[in-house]
């Protein structure tokens, strides 16, 4: 077969396996990827308010929210397949290759609105595109933190990578919004490719890893170069046996499925419902976000969260899946912008620590070789699968109302901490030992 198959990473500079561990958050190497996924989640935000707002000038409310949608189309489809690339070229490449992508599509995109008027099929073009390059991308991103860190980091890593997301989303929109109010949609598509290009750059600094020899030969699809379906379902088998994996991915697609649709779209609803006005929303959003940035903090502090397993059974699949999912609930009938507020800090102080472990016990428990497939089912559930309930959430509030769709997505995100616990290999799962000195 005269495919070449690459199924290890080589660091452009390797650190001396001798070396002493560095705590994550004082590891230069880690602060450039998180730097780089910052820059890229802020990047982001300000593509997406560029879109919307060029969609919105092009065509109908309709019309515009066709161009949003249709992004999240191969990000469905193609998910599972970025992870197959991510194994079998390296994360590395795929993220590289990825962020240089999205610097292409913006600055094009950019410099054809300045010299034309926009239309809607060139918008819809740019949406699927753009989307195509995160089904790629995605999963990569998710598979870099082992090649990046020693194991018993990797929960600091995600909670520094959760606060990273708050962070972009909380500047990323208001300067998107600021952009395209002095400069127009050209400005915001430029300055999110310039943002692209300079975690690109930090990208290319980051040292990765190579995978360990064991690993890479458990891994027998990628060495002996079986062809893209025969990983894939190779992958799967992998993680459908794992004792772990299996029933944390089965968590997250139960709680994924029972809180994006009311958060986001049941959100707006309600908020329109009890007269609170786009203000009042923004302040549940923002509660929110306050406490999953929390969560985050406390994850990329801490470090380390002994019996991780049972913390996240009983603190975030039992709690932020059931406790919190009674939150959300709440959220249909409390009278005041005030406690649904607080309600919305509680689900997103649970949501954040839930997140942050599925995120450090998914890239713990994986073999690396796997590590690209499987973070592609979770990122297909999170960012694929979910989204897809906000018309069915949409259309079942002006069928029944706000209350009972809420509380039926917090039976839905109670069904799945149920579940969690039912599984003893989940509840008793572990991180990596204490922190680094």
């Amino acid at each position: 077969m005269s495919e070449t198959v690459v199924p290890r990473e080589v660091s452009p500079a390797p650190a001396s396996a001798s070396a002493p561990e560095r705590p994550a958050h004082r590891d230069p190497n880690v602060l450039r990827w998180v730097a780089a996924f910052t820059l890229s989640a802020v990047g982001d935000n300000v593509y997406y308010m560029a879109l919307a707002w060029a969609a919105a000038r092009s065509g109908s409310p309709a019309q515009a929210g066709v161009v949003l949608a249709v992004g999240a189309v191969p990000r469905a489809v193609l998910m599972l397949g970025g992870g197959v690339l991510a194994d079998r070229w390296g994360p590395r490449r795929v993220v590289i290759g990825g962020d240089a992508a999205r610097c292409v599509v913006m600055f094009t995109v950019a410099a054809f609105l300045a010299l034309t008027a926009p239309g809607l099929w060139p918008l819809i073009a740019v949406a699927l595109v753009f989307g195509v390059v995160d089904a790629l991308f995605l999963p990569a991103v998710g598979a870099l933190p082992p090649r990046i860190t020693a194991p018993r980091q990797l929960a600091r890593v995600q909670g520094m990578r959760g606060l990273a997301a708050r962070v972009a989303t909380v500047t990323g929109g208001p300067l998107g919004g600021l952009l395209v109010a002095f400069g127009g949609s050209p400005a915001a598509f430029a300055v999110a490719g310039a943002l692209f290009a300079v975690s690109l750059a930090l990208l290319v600094a980051v040292r990765i890893k190579a995978l360990p020899v064991r690993e890479a030969a458990e891994a027998p699809t990628e060495a002996t170069g079986a062809g893209p379906w025969r990983e894939l379902t190779d992958g799967l088998r992998h993680l459908r046996r794992h004792r772990v994996l299996g029933p944390l991915m089965l968590v997250i697609a139960l709680s994924e499925l029972g809180f994006v649709g009311p958060l986001n779209i049941g959100l707006v609803l309600l908020a329109q419902d009890r007269g609170w006005g786009a203000g009042g929303m923004g302040w549940i959003v923002a509660a929110f976000g306050v406490g999953a940035g929390a969560a985050s903090l406390l994850l990329a502090v801490r470090g380390h969260l002994p019996r991780a397993g049972l913390v996240l059974c009983l603190s975030v699949v039992a709690g932020a899946l059931a406790i919190g999912a009674l939150a959300i609930g709440a959220l249909a009938f409390v009278q005041t912008v005030a406690l649904a507020a607080v309600a919305g800090l509680l689900v997103g102080l649970l949501a954040g620590l839930g997140g942050g472990l599925c995120g450090a016990l998914t890239q713990t428990l994986t073999e690396p070789a796997y590590l690209g497939r499987v973070t592609s089912v979770a990122t297909l559930f999170t960012l694929g699968i979910a989204p897809l309930s906000y018309p069915v959430t949409g259309a079942a509030v002006g069928l029944w109302g706000t209350g009972p769709v809420f509380v039926v997505s917090a039976a839905v995100c109670a069904a799945g901490g149920a579940l969690g616990l039912a599984f003893a290999g989940l509840r008793r799962a572990e991180l990596p030992g204490g922190r680094a000195r």
